[in-house]
């Protein structure tokens, strides 16, 4: 549970840009995190701003952390007040905003002093991505603690 901070500019423009409406903002970011499928129970979201606040409870730290990076890598949201419970908790994941010319194989070397450790990073933030290769400025991932 925190407030986690993105790039409001940021985003993989699938929604487009918010409306400035609340209401219709909340569901669209909800209907966002909803789509991937992530196992939160009572996902609630809602926008004041540009603050997504997220509540519900999550099958488990990934999933809560996947639920967070999902609002928060919407374009027009720069935080993410995260409210969800966790029903088994694990120890939490750290995060990397992507800069130009990152890689996942860069930021396995960054994090864990292996390149090759890349499918780490890449299976730890699906369903958002969907391919090795296709990560953008901006964007923030987990990285969580090797087994």
């Amino acid at each position: 549970m925190g407030l986690f901070d993105f790039v409001k500019e940021a985003g993989e423009g699938l929604l487009g840009k918010l409306s400035g409406n609340a209401a219709e903002d909340g569901k669209a970011v909800q209907g966002r995190v909803e789509e991937l499928g992530l196992g939160v129970d009572g996902l609630q979201v809602s926008v004041e701003g540009d603050k997504a606040v997220v509540r519900g409870e999550a099958r488990s730290q990934a999933e809560a952390e996947k639920a967070v990076l999902a609002a928060g890598n919407v374009p027009g949201i720069s935080q993410v007040d995260d409210q969800l419970a966790v029903k088994e908790k694990a120890a939490p994941s750290q995060y990397h905003r992507v800069a130009s010319g990152d890689t996942l194989s860069k930021i396995a070397k960054q994090y864990y002093g292996d390149a090759m450790k890349y499918p780490e990073i890449f299976e730890a933030n699906k369903p958002m991505l969907t391919d090795p290769d296709k990560i953008y400025p901006g964007q923030v991932l987990r990285i969580p603690p090797l087994d």
